[in-house]
């Protein structure tokens, strides 16, 4: 599939899932898909403990970072057991652009 098409999908998912009512949460690292979700959020008032957002470890700590002072619910996985190599590995294959975000993490550290 195409990235557009994934993340148009993605977007038509999320406002079904936030105007149900029901707490939900939002995994994502693409900024744009966030900044849909907060506009969307915003222009139907709920309120931003009404649902969260899911990011990784290590993986767009700036934007971690901002949506947390913005007072946004964020939730942070760090991958950790037998598997947890083989699960990180397969985050970044399914967006290589990931590895980028990683890789500048761990210069800035």
């Amino acid at each position: 599939p195409r990235k557009a098409d994934v993340d148009r999908n993605y977007v038509k998912l999320m406002r079904l899932l936030l105007g149900s009512g029901v707490y939900h949460a939002i995994a994502t690292h693409d900024s744009q898909i966030i900044d849909e979700t907060c506009r969307y959020t915003s222009e139907r008032k709920l309120g931003k403990d009404a649902f969260e957002f899911q990011m990784l470890y290590g993986i767009r700590a700036d934007l971690q970072q901002c949506l947390a002072r913005e007072g946004y619910r964020l939730r942070i996985y760090v991958p950790y057991g037998r598997e947890w190599f083989s699960y990180f590995m397969r985050r970044l294959a399914e967006r290589p652009a990931n590895l980028f975000f990683v890789l500048k993490g761990a210069l800035h550290a």
